[in-house]
């Protein structure tokens, strides 16, 4: 049984599946703090571009010997090189007729976010006989993540919620809601890198722990989540509402478990525990919105 549920949960974290089960959830995040009924066309979209481009982006960096990598998630993924392989076609040919399901301004922020996470791991540039991509842009790494996870988890189901006249939200609400998801997102990031640290250090990979050390990085995630708070006290002025009190208690949970990482390195903390809060995100705003209401 214990061997069983073990299989499981590799396939689910190892495969990317979990982790495009978090980015729909962020999607429904944004419905439900929009007030906005949500998309089926964007929670497939979520959920398919996510697998596929992250599947896609382990299969370009594929090590020479990945059977002898430290990491239990590299070595999983090409022991189930073909179903991999079939997962990530699969999901990247489904974006095709989901891409004109949705409207123009969506279709045109997704050809965006496209091309960005395509040539993220891609080799575009070289200097003398060294080829590196943007994610090799000191600084860049971070940013571009944060971003493309941004845009798709807010402004996505934002302009298709507005395009189906399904909610009124302002410009500044907006900005506001863009922000705090961005600076949520970059606290979650960050913690990868340390863990990576010295790995990247060796590959002239220039992360934010790398150039700023590691106490600083972990002190600079807890700063981007105060940031978080900040703007969520600011978002529809709804002030110490029931949502204030959900997303206060995952951004304090958040924090601890940034806080943890320092001397937890299993890679099941990193790929369920703390990836898995941008699914208790939504779950916990649910709940709180069902106890609001009947309690």
């Amino acid at each position: 049984m214990k061997k069983t549920l073990q299989q499981i949960l590799d396939f689910l974290l190892f495969s990317n599946i979990f982790m495009a089960l978090c980015a729909v959830s962020q999607g429904l995040v944004t419905f439900y703090l929009i007030g906005s009924k949500s998309s089926y066309h964007v929670n497939w979209l979520l959920f398919t571009s996510t697998l596929g481009i992250y599947n896609f982006s382990i299969l370009l960096t594929k090590p020479k010997h990945p059977e002898q990598s430290p990491y239990r998630r590299v070595r999983w993924f090409f022991e189930h090189y073909r179903l991999m392989v079939t997962f990530t076609i699969v999901s990247l040919l489904s974006l095709i007729p989901l891409f004109f399901l949705v409207s123009m301004e969506s279709r045109i922020l997704l050809i965006f976010l496209a091309i960005i996470s395509f040539f993220y791991s891609i080799p575009l540039f070289t200097i003398g006989d060294q080829k590196f991509g943007l994610r090799n842009i000191p600084g860049l790494k971070q940013f571009l993540i944060t971003m493309v996870w941004t845009m798709s988890t807010v402004l996505l189901p934002i302009l298709e919620a507005h395009a189906h006249h399904l909610t009124d939200i302002s410009m500044r609400d907006t900005t506001i809601l863009i922000g705090k998801r961005f600076l949520f997102i970059a606290a979650l990031t960050i913690p990868f890198d340390i863990r990576d640290l010295f790995e990247d250090r060796q590959s002239g990979l220039k992360t934010v722990p790398v150039i700023w050390g590691e106490k600083n990085a972990y002190l600079f995630c807890q700063l981007l989540l105060a940031g978080y708070l900040v703007l969520l006290l600011l978002f529809r002025n709804n002030g110490f509402n029931a949502i204030f009190w959900a997303l206060f208690i995952t951004t304090l949970l958040t924090g601890w478990l940034i806080f943890k990482s320092k001397w937890e390195k299993n890679e099941y903390y990193y790929f369920f525990f703390m990836d898995g809060v941008l699914i208790l995100q939504y779950l916990v705003l649910v709940l709180v919105g069902w106890l609001s209401v009947y309690i």
